[in-house]
């Protein structure tokens, strides 16, 4: 693989990836609503409500589409419990206000965060 061009300078591209332990199972509910607030911790307009969907197989996943993006959700029980926030705006965005406001929510006994 060759190394990395940025090929559109001119547009601004954010990402970031949180993951973490929750200290109780994640629903449907909890999804929708985490995603709907973090609309608001990171000052994005939301275009459409967010949308789930749970797989027996992989889980629970949501998505909440933004004026400037949007962010993707995931979380298992098994093999353990565990959750995945992938973020990607055209917006900038404070990270440590989403992973301050990700381990609240989910009362994450460990939280790790990457930027992109």
């Amino acid at each position: 693989m060759s190394s990395y061009t940025d090929l559109a300078p001119g547009i601004h591209r954010q990402r970031l990836v949180v993951e973490g332990y929750p200290t109780f199972t994640i629903t449907d509910q909890h999804i929708r609503k985490y995603l709907a607030e973090l609309s608001d911790v990171t000052r994005m307009t939301t275009l459409i409500e967010p949308v789930t969907h749970i797989s027996d197989r992989y889980g629970w996943a949501g998505w909440i589409h933004w004026e400037t993006s949007g962010a993707h959700f995931y979380s298992w029980e098994r093999p353990i419990s565990f959750f995945s926030v992938d973020i990607y705006t055209c917006k900038a965005f404070d990270p440590a206000d989403v992973v301050a406001y990700t381990r609240r929510f989910f009362a994450a006994t460990e939280i790790v965060a990457k930027e992109f």
